[in-house]
């Protein structure tokens, strides 16, 4: 078995990531913000100025960050799909700077026929070392699990109430999404070849994971924030189903004090994320 479950608590080594007002733009536009969102999606409107999307967070040092992930043992890349997500922004993400990213295995549990490998990666800012972001994911990989071990917490959270939706805003996505949204980092071939999504037992490449992430964080900064990232304080969720290029998005949230329960659904109304939890500054 490939996978090693004693390495929960495996660190990686901190590790240095830098980006520009140009990457804060690229980000923005590969989670489907436009002409509506100029704050963040342009660098030159008179009178405003450009802002970040705080689910930025979850593509900041791309392929570097998450060194934590190389000591779990190999596996097959085609059988991993994000789990879970979470995001806590400790401040607002600044439009250029640097981060000290460090990575952690807090958790790798045993799904029967998959394993469960949560990490969680935190950022400071390079020059006052003051706490920038904490992410905090689950990778599912299938084919790696039966080896007798913890299955890790279960059950329902973040649970919406038996009434309509406070607040709804339904986005689409683009045909070529999951192309523009690459750029920012992620160039895992699931997402872009044919061939490879065959593997893993699509028909077509899948959207990313975090590109949903990132329509649906969009939504919620701007019903829940007023589009005010220094307002958006954390959110989580779980990939319950794959997005397709193309598709519609609707994001439900049910709003109380400070925190909305949230879930997002395709066209068809199949839940793509749920067990979601927005908590933001009133």
């Amino acid at each position: 078995m490939p996978i090693d479950p004693n390495a929960v608590g495996a660190m990686s080594e901190p590790v240095e990531t830098s980006w520009t007002s140009k990457d804060a733009l690229l980000y923005a536009v590969g989670i489907g913000a436009g002409t509506d969102d100029l704050a963040f999606t342009t660098e030159n409107t008179k009178g405003v100025d450009q802002k970040v999307f705080p689910t930025m967070a979850v593509v900041l040092g791309w392929g570097r960050g998450q060194g934590a992930m190389a000591r779990v043992g190999t596996f097959n890349p085609a059988l991993l799909v994000h789990g879970q997500q979470a995001v806590t922004l400790h401040r607002p993400i600044p439009v250029e700077g640097s981060a000290i990213l460090t990575s952690k295995i807090v958790g790798i549990y045993d799904k029967g026929k998959a394993a469960v490998v949560a990490s969680e990666m935190t950022a400071t800012l390079k020059e006052t070392g003051e706490p920038l972001y904490t992410n905090r994911s689950s990778a599912f990989i299938r084919g790696e699990g039966g080896w007798g071990g913890d299955r890790g917490p279960s059950g329902p959270v973040n649970v919406p109430p038996e009434r309509k939706a406070d607040q709804q805003v339904t986005y689409a996505t683009s045909p070529d999404q999951a192309l523009v949204y690459r750029l920012s980092g992620d160039r895992n071939p699931l997402h872009s070849d044919p061939s490879f999504a065959a593997m893993g037992g699509f028909d077509r490449p899948i959207l990313h994971g975090l590109c949903t992430y990132g329509f649906t964080g969009r939504a919620l900064l701007g019903e829940l924030c007023g589009s005010d990232p220094a307002r958006f304080k954390h959110m989580e969720g779980r990939f319950s189903s794959p997005v397709f290029p193309g598709d519609e998005l609707t994001v439900s949230m049910w709003v109380g004090d400070g925190e909305a329960v949230f879930t997002t659904a395709r066209q068809d109304g199949t839940l793509v994320i749920d067990q979601g939890l927005c908590r933001f500054a009133t």
